[in-house]
């Protein structure tokens, strides 16, 4: 049912807790999840800068693939950039969503600009957490396959979670 909330935990490879947030439910298919939450404080990002209390994130949560994607919305409605995180596929409970970070991340901002982040800490986290081979090749693949065509992919995601316009 639309509007309810869904707890997030963003998790490391062993499964301890990297981040938590709550967001309302859009849209949810057999695809995947598609929620909306607002930043409820002002966050300072060393890549993203601020981030005002009050933007939108619409955050899609596909079921089957190695990423998920936000999109980030000045509180004005202005768009202000997509945000996606390589990431193990996520595990859906009852109005939770849990999932893997493997810490690489893009940006792509309104202007075309594209921006990988986070590979040294993935390489660190690899050694860490001993990720097993397959998920480093796929981590790796899943980045080259974004950065192939970002915006495709993005707007092939929405759509197919029926993205609200």
């Amino acid at each position: 049912m639309t509007g309810q909330q869904f707890t997030v935990n963003s998790l490391k490879y062993d499964n301890s807790l990297r981040r938590i947030w709550t967001a309302s439910l859009l849209e949810r298919s057999d695809g995947g999840i598609l929620l909306e939450g607002y930043f409820d404080t002002e966050v300072s990002h060393p890549d993203l800068g601020v981030i005002a209390k009050g933007t939108r994130s619409v955050e899609a949560f596909p079921i089957d693939q190695w990423f998920n994607c936000f999109a980030f919305y000045e509180p004005s409605g202005e768009f202000r950039n997509y945000y996606l995180n390589v990431s193990m596929p996520p595990m859906v409970g009852y109005r939770v969503i849990n999932y893997v970070d493997l810490d690489i991340d893009v940006i792509v901002w309104p202007d075309g600009r594209i921006e990988v982040l986070d590979l040294e800490e993935f390489e660190e986290n690899s050694r860490i957490y001993s990720y097993p081979l397959n998920v480093i090749e796929t981590a790796i693949g899943v980045k080259d396959a974004i950065l192939s065509e970002p915006l495709g992919l993005v707007t092939s995601l929405f759509s197919s979670l029926r993205f609200p316009k």
